[in-house]
C-alpha cells in the first residue's frame, strides 16, 4: 500500500507526515483491497484547514472523504473516521451481495 501525504497551500512538516501515515495505515483492517492513499492538506484561509483522503481500492471507483476544521490533525482524523464508514458500508454490501440472508 502506497500513502502520500501532500500540501496545498501548506507546508508539510515530518510529525504531520508521520501522524497522517499512522492515522491512515489504519484503514486496511476496514477493507484489505486498499492500493493507494493519498492525503492532500490544505489550508482554506487564514484559521481553517482542509484535508481530503482519496483511498483507490481494486474493482472500485476511489473513495473520497473530507474534513475541515481549525485544527490540522483534527481535520485529518474526521477524514479518516469517514473513511473507515465508507470502506465498512462497502465492505458489507459486497458481503451482503454475495451471501444473502435467508428469513
Amino acid at each position: 500500500m502506497i500513502t502520500t501525504v501532500t500540501g496545498r497551500h501548506i507546508e508539510i512538516t515530518d510529525s504531520i507526515r508521520t501522524y497522517a501515515t499512522d492515522k491512515t495505515a489504519k484503514l486496511t483492517r476496514y477493507f484489505d483491497r486498499i492500493s493507494q492513499i493519498e492525503v492532500v492538506a490544505g489550508k482554506t484561509d487564514q484559521i481553517h484547514y482542509d484535508a481530503e483522503l482519496i483511498v483507490h481500492v481494486e474493482g472500485h471507483d476511489h473513495f473520497v472523504a473530507h474534513g475541515k476544521g481549525e485544527e490540522l490533525y483534527a481535520c485529518i482524523d474526521e477524514a479518516v473516521n469517514k473513511m473507515e464508514r465508507q470502506l465498512t458500508d462497502h465492505k458489507e454490501k459486497l458481503r451482503n451481495r454475495k451471501h444473502p440472508v435467508k428469513h
